[in-house]
This record gives structure tokens, sequence and C-alpha cells, in this order.
């Protein structure tokens, strides 16, 4: 099968489907944001089917095979992207957040160093932003003092 634009854009359009049907019955107990939990999904799931529709209907591109060792970034970034959801609450928003800058960026090929200043950054900057501006509430994990 000849893999192209048109393609993706079926299974973008799938997909986005899919995160509608499941976003869609997200309820919180208690209204804590403005917005509700489902919000993002469907937002997400709305910019993901204009793309794909997008695709559909300008697509003619075919798709240049993976460069060598791209495959097992793509696994190692899936990998990387389920340990984060899987440690998000237990270590907190902002040493996940870290890890994952840091690793991700050592996956692109950047030094330690830059990956921990980054991480670090990015951790602590998004926990601010979303803490203080945004007001929504992220698990400290390690970092809660106190009870």
């Amino acid at each position: 099968m000849m893999l192209n634009d048109r393609v993706l854009g079926v299974f973008a359009l799938l997909l986005a489907a899919l995160l509608t049907w499941q976003g869609w019955g997200l309820e919180a107990p208690f209204s804590y944001e403005p917005v509700g939990p489902r919000a993002f999904p469907l937002l997400l799931a709305a910019v993901m089917a204009l793309c794909g529709l997008w695709l559909l209907v300008r697509g003619r591109e075919r798709a240049e095979p993976n460069p060598r060792g791209a495959n097992a970034r793509i696994a190692t970034m899936a990998a990387l992207v389920a340990g984060y959801a899987a440690v998000f609450v237990s270590l907190g928003f902002i040493v996940s957040t870290v890890l994952m800058a840091v690793f991700v960026g050592r996956l692109f090929g950047g030094r330690w160093h830059q990956c921990a200043i980054g991480g670090v950054g990015l951790g602590l900057g998004l926990y601010l932003l979303f803490d203080k501006v945004f007001d929504v509430v992220l698990p400290t994990g390690l970092l809660s003092f106190g009870g």
C-alpha cells in the first residue's frame, strides 16, 4: 500500500472521532475549572479533524520512508510519553516534566546540561503558568511539603 497524505488524513479523522467519543462523556464531580475536563480533548479532536480534512482535500504527496533509526526513536518517544503518564501523579508535575524534557532533549541530540537547564525551566515555568495564571491544580508529588 502506498502511504500518502490522504491515508494519514483518514487516520487523523478516525483518531479525532475516537477522541471525541471518549472525551464527550468527561465530567468532573464538581466544577473546579470554568470549562470542565472535556474541553481539551474536544478542542484537540477538532484541530486534528481539521488537519485530517486538509490532508484529504489537498494531500498529494507520497510519504518517504523513515530514515535509519527513526522507528526506534519513535518507539522510545511513545515509551517516554507512557512513562510520563505513569509517574505524573506520584512524582508530581514539576519532577515528571523535568525528567520528560531531559530525556526527550537527549533523544533529539541535546547535551545533558542543556537538557537539564531546559527541563528545569520548562517544568517550573509551566507549573507557575498553570498554577498561578490559569489556576489549574497540578500534583506536586515529591515536592509537596507538609500535609
